[in-house]
């Protein structure tokens, strides 16, 4: 790692390469684990109620299965599988069905690329670095799939604040104290506004699974991180989401998952979160 630290043209273009690959399997995640759990849960269902067991073939597991085509099953050639590539030689359309193949793809690919280098530029390529990047690709699956499905599963969202809570024994980003701090005050503030408006309106305002991505930020950034991700999290969502709607043409009542604002606001106060609040602290006059 320190022999990557001081020659950074090879250590760059390295941390480049595993974010591709990365990115393709944060996709076959995305994909896949939604309907892994879909099927688990109705299996369980029938379990509990008694019902007659069906034959339902589990869906593809997230390791083992090969990649293929969506629409035909066929199983996908080694070249088809290259991050971003397979997609410029295959020109965006699948080889078999002729369909296009999603721009998430590539979209995804790219973005933990781009993603990976800022944690080896800010963290370099020691344990700091790795960590960052394993905090990274935890909120990249958990946006994607809360975008596509709204759900933000706890087979994430659990290991994710775990692994926060191991991190801070190191010392690695922050204290154990202020990581415990961090998780207690990201879920109870969220678990309280959902509280109120249940009081308020008999609806439910936001899903657990935000209660729980927050408190897992919290033992990444610390209790001193959860007002400022909680507010900028409500900014990027007002900007975003209101922008997203007028584009769909949807009104207010539209329900927008609301993790992956949670992610970018939590994912922006870990890089820095120190230079935001004392940048709002020299705006507000508290510190010279």
């Amino acid at each position: 790692m320190a022999f990557l630290d001081q020659n950074p043209g090879l250590g760059y273009p390295a941390a480049a390469g595993l974010g591709l690959l990365l990115g393709s399997f944060l996709n076959v995640v995305i994909l896949r684990l939604p309907r892994r759990l879909e099927w688990q849960w109705k299996r369980d269902s029938r379990e509990i109620l008694g019902e007659p067991d069906l034959y339902d073939p589990p869906p593809p597991g997230i390791v083992v299965e090969r990649s293929h085509d969506p629409e035909t099953g066929h199983p996908l050639a080694w070249w088809e599988n290259i991050p971003v590539l397979s997609y410029l030689m295959l020109r965006g359309r699948s080889r078999y069905s002729g369909k296009r193949i999603s721009l998430q793809y590539p979209l995804v690919e790219l973005l933990t690329m781009a993603l990976v280098l800022c944690c080896v530029w800010k963290f370099g390529f020691g344990w700091k670095g790795f960590g960052a990047i394993l905090f990274t690709c935890f909120l990249i699956a958990l946006s994607g799939i809360d975008l596509r499905t709204q759900l933000l599963p706890d087979q994430l969202t659990l290991p994710l604040l775990w692994l926060g809570l191991i991190a801070a024994v190191e010392n690695l980003f922050i204290g154990q104290k202020a990581a415990l701090l961090g998780v207690m005050a990201g879920y109870s503030s969220l678990w309280t506004v959902w509280w109120l408006f249940k009081q308020l309106t008999g609806k439910d305002g936001m899903g657990h699974g935000d209660f729980k991505l927050l408190a897992a930020l919290g033992a990444w950034v610390g209790l001193n991180g959860v007002l400022p991700t909680i507010l900028l999290s409500s900014l990027v969502g007002l900007v975003i989401g209101s922008a997203w709607l007028a584009m769909k043409g949807r009104d207010k009542a539209t329900p927008i998952p609301f993790g992956p604002y949670l992610a970018i606001a939590g994912w922006i106060v870990f890089f820095w979160g120190k230079e935001i609040i004392d940048f709002y602290l020299r705006l507000s006059g508290m510190k010279a």
